[in-house]
């Protein structure tokens, strides 16, 4: 080999590292780009004592609507019940399955029944 092939061999040795390192720090700069880009902004302290109150009043509506006793649908006569006593009474009727089926199944019809339309007058 001659002594310009080996110094070519450096140069395209030295020029493959320094695409190398330039492809990299490319696509490092992109990366923290977009992170910067597409980070959501911080929580602060208004915004913490906004969420704070949103989520004690949900909590606040959950234990009420899981405690307390409500009339549903007045038309259908359907009622909330507080949740411990609606296991108790599953627990209780579900001792005979089958009146409980048919009792459940007598519930949904008339939960979910539809008032009858008005007759046309010409009928």
């Amino acid at each position: 080999m001659s002594s310009s092939s080996k110094a070519w061999d450096g140069a395209r040795i030295g020029a493959w590292f320094v695409g190398a390192v330039g492809t990299l720090l490319v696509v490092g700069g992109l990366t923290w780009f977009v992170a910067v880009r597409t980070r959501p902004p911080g929580v602060d302290v208004v915004r913490a004592k906004l969420r704070a109150s949103n989520l004690a009043e949900v909590r606040g509506e959950v234990l009420k609507l899981s405690t307390t006793y409500e009339e549903v649908d007045k038309s259908h006569g359907i009622w909330r019940i507080p949740v411990a006593q609606a296991v108790e009474l599953s627990l209780r009727l579900w001792q005979d399955p089958a009146a409980a089926r048919s009792n459940l199944l007598s519930r949904v019809d008339k939960a979910t029944a539809k008032v009858p339309e008005k007759p046309s007058e010409y009928e």
